[in-house]
Protein backbone atom coordinates (compact mmCIF):
# COMPACT_ATOMS: atom_id res chain seq x y z
CA UNK A 1 0.00 0.00 0.00
CA UNK A 2 1.59 3.27 -1.12
CA UNK A 3 1.28 6.60 0.67
CA UNK A 4 -1.17 8.87 -1.08
CA UNK A 5 -0.98 12.66 -1.23
CA UNK A 6 -3.72 14.41 0.80
CA UNK A 7 -4.65 16.34 -2.35
CA UNK A 8 -5.02 15.16 -5.91
CA UNK A 9 -3.74 18.37 -7.49
CA UNK A 10 -0.42 18.47 -9.22
CA UNK A 11 2.44 20.44 -7.65
CA UNK A 12 1.97 23.13 -10.32
CA UNK A 13 -1.69 23.66 -9.37
CA UNK A 14 -0.77 23.80 -5.68
CA UNK A 15 1.91 26.41 -6.40
CA UNK A 16 -0.59 28.45 -8.40
CA UNK A 17 -3.09 28.40 -5.52
CA UNK A 18 -0.40 29.37 -3.01
CA UNK A 19 0.72 32.20 -5.30
CA UNK A 20 -2.87 33.40 -5.64
CA UNK A 21 -3.33 33.34 -1.86
CA UNK A 22 -0.14 35.33 -1.32
CA UNK A 23 -1.20 37.87 -3.94
CA UNK A 24 -4.59 38.30 -2.26
CA UNK A 25 -2.85 38.77 1.09
CA UNK A 26 -0.58 41.41 -0.43
CA UNK A 27 -3.51 43.12 -2.10
CA UNK A 28 -5.79 43.25 0.95
CA UNK A 29 -3.28 43.54 3.79
CA UNK A 30 0.01 45.00 2.72
CA UNK A 31 -1.18 47.55 0.15
CA UNK A 32 -3.50 49.40 2.58
CA UNK A 33 -0.76 49.31 5.20
CA UNK A 34 1.70 50.76 2.71
CA UNK A 35 -0.85 53.44 1.76
CA UNK A 36 -1.19 54.46 5.42
CA UNK A 37 2.57 54.78 5.83
CA UNK A 38 2.99 56.63 2.55
CA UNK A 39 0.29 59.12 3.52
CA UNK A 40 1.79 59.57 6.99
CA UNK A 41 5.23 60.19 5.52
CA UNK A 42 4.10 62.21 2.49
CA UNK A 43 5.57 65.47 3.85
CA UNK A 44 8.72 63.84 5.20
CA UNK A 45 10.05 62.25 8.34
CA UNK A 46 10.49 65.58 10.12
CA UNK A 47 6.78 66.42 9.90
CA UNK A 48 5.92 62.87 10.97
CA UNK A 49 8.10 63.04 14.09
CA UNK A 50 6.95 66.59 14.85
CA UNK A 51 3.33 65.45 14.76
CA UNK A 52 4.15 62.85 17.40
CA UNK A 53 4.82 65.71 19.85
CA UNK A 54 1.21 66.85 19.53
CA UNK A 55 -0.70 66.14 22.78
CA UNK A 56 -3.68 64.80 20.81
CA UNK A 57 -1.45 62.36 18.92
CA UNK A 58 0.20 61.18 22.13
CA UNK A 59 -3.21 60.76 23.74
CA UNK A 60 -4.46 58.74 20.77
CA UNK A 61 -1.38 56.52 20.81
CA UNK A 62 -1.68 55.99 24.56
CA UNK A 63 -5.38 55.13 24.26
CA UNK A 64 -4.66 52.69 21.43
CA UNK A 65 -1.95 50.91 23.42
CA UNK A 66 -4.11 50.71 26.54
CA UNK A 67 -7.07 49.38 24.56
CA UNK A 68 -4.88 46.76 22.90
CA UNK A 69 -3.29 45.78 26.23
CA UNK A 70 -6.76 45.20 27.70
CA UNK A 71 -8.50 43.73 24.64
CA UNK A 72 -5.94 41.12 23.61
CA UNK A 73 -5.79 39.21 26.93
CA UNK A 74 -9.56 39.46 27.42
CA UNK A 75 -10.28 38.28 23.88
CA UNK A 76 -7.84 35.41 24.33
CA UNK A 77 -9.40 34.34 27.63
CA UNK A 78 -13.01 34.61 26.51
CA UNK A 79 -12.29 33.22 23.04
CA UNK A 80 -10.64 30.07 24.36
CA UNK A 81 -13.39 29.69 27.00
CA UNK A 82 -16.18 30.09 24.45
CA UNK A 83 -14.51 27.68 22.01
CA UNK A 84 -14.12 25.10 24.76
CA UNK A 85 -17.73 25.49 25.89
CA UNK A 86 -19.14 25.31 22.37
CA UNK A 87 -17.17 22.23 21.38
CA UNK A 88 -17.41 20.22 24.60
CA UNK A 89 -20.91 20.91 25.93
CA UNK A 90 -24.54 21.18 24.83
CA UNK A 91 -26.27 23.86 26.89
CA UNK A 92 -29.15 26.30 26.78
CA UNK A 93 -28.05 29.46 25.00
CA UNK A 94 -25.36 27.70 22.96
CA UNK A 95 -26.86 28.82 19.64
CA UNK A 96 -27.10 32.39 20.96
CA UNK A 97 -23.42 32.29 21.91
CA UNK A 98 -22.48 31.00 18.44
CA UNK A 99 -24.62 33.73 16.83
CA UNK A 100 -22.96 36.36 19.03
CA UNK A 101 -19.52 35.12 17.96
CA UNK A 102 -20.55 35.11 14.28
CA UNK A 103 -22.06 38.61 14.42
CA UNK A 104 -18.83 40.53 13.63
CA UNK A 105 -18.45 38.48 10.44
CA UNK A 106 -21.93 39.47 9.30
CA UNK A 107 -21.89 43.17 10.23
CA UNK A 108 -19.47 45.49 8.47
CA UNK A 109 -16.92 47.10 10.82
CA UNK A 110 -17.82 50.46 9.29
CA UNK A 111 -21.47 50.04 10.28
CA UNK A 112 -20.48 48.84 13.75
CA UNK A 113 -18.21 51.89 14.16
CA UNK A 114 -21.02 54.18 13.05
CA UNK A 115 -23.31 52.64 15.65
CA UNK A 116 -20.73 53.28 18.38
CA UNK A 117 -20.25 56.89 17.24
CA UNK A 118 -24.00 57.45 17.21
CA UNK A 119 -24.40 55.87 20.63
CA UNK A 120 -21.47 57.50 22.39
CA UNK A 121 -20.62 60.55 20.26
CA UNK A 122 -20.30 64.02 21.81
CA UNK A 123 -23.49 65.32 20.20
CA UNK A 124 -25.64 62.45 21.41
CA UNK A 125 -27.89 63.53 24.26
CA UNK A 126 -29.26 61.04 26.74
Amino acid sequence: MSAQSPTQESPTVRRLWITAAVLVMVLFLLMPLAAVFLEALRRGWEVFFTSLDDPYALSAIKLTLIAAAVAVPLNTLFGISAAWLITKFRFRGRSFLVALIDLPFAVSPVIAGLVWVLLFGKKFLW
